[in-house]
């Protein structure tokens, strides 16, 4: 009895259509990847000209009034790379480009810190700074409900301003902050509030005891707008 001949056609096919598959996944996985990547340097060029704008009018701001200057700070458009990037680190496959993307990000907010602070000394405006040090969750199990109870505040508080840093970016300047504040990789998440440290999970109702001035600028912002309105 003779053996059953092989089809090898109908294996070449099956190879080629699977070919094509996994061709057509990968290219269309690529083809979004790029895109955020894309968007996200659109973001950071769109600061960087933000950053520009609002340190010349801090140098023209004898010509203009500091609620103009104030307009110009960048919390708005940093919360949304801060968002952005969050999506990428779980969703990019290349994390070299998030990692730089971090870096540029964690540099941005520095100068807008230093930004703020210069604005703040000239007008008079009330902005709460806090540092806030965490990295990945499988080595900080609290720093997801950090970062949640500091977006919450953020949402409530308009004059907080967080400044959010991966302790393990290599940035100089990121790391200079990280030794004026003491802030150790072993004792994460870290705040820096009123320049004093604060290690692990802080809650809402912590961080509201440790900076009550929220709440009384919250009022005296609350109550200035009832005035206005009458």
């Amino acid at each position: 009895m003779n053996p059953t001949p092989i089809d090898w056609r109908k294996y070449f096919v099956v190879f080629v259509i699977t070919v094509c598959l996994f061709g057509t996944a990968f290219y269309l996985s690529s083809y979004f990847n790029n895109r955020k990547v894309d968007q996200l340097k659109s973001i950071q060029d769109k600061i960087s000209v933000d950053i520009a704008s609002s340190e010349t009018q801090f140098q023209l701001l004898q010509e203009l009034s500091c609620q103009d200057v104030a307009q110009g700070t960048l919390t708005d458009a940093l919360n949304d790379l801060a968002a952005k990037i969050s999506y990428s680190e779980q969703n990019l496959q290349n994390q070299t480009q998030v990692t730089e993307l971090k870096r540029y990000y964690s540099l941005l907010e520095i100068k807008d810190y230093l930004l703020v602070q210069k604005i703040k000394a000239k007008c008079g405006t009330t902005v709460i700074p806090i540092f806030y040090f965490y990295t990945t969750a499988e080595n900080c199990s609290e720093c997801i409900r950090q970062s949640a109870v500091l977006t919450e505040l953020r949402d409530t508080f308009p004059m907080l301003r967080v400044y959010s840093f991966d302790y393990t970016t290599d940035l100089s300047a990121l790391q200079s902050l990280e030794k004026i504040f003491k802030v150790k990789d072993t004792e994460l998440p870290a705040l820096v509030m009123n320049e004093h440290l604060y290690t692990g999970f802080h809650s809402i109702e912590d961080i509201e005891k440790i900076l009550p001035e929220l709440a009384k600028s919250q009022a005296l912002k609350e109550k200035a707008a009832v005035k206005v309105e009458q």
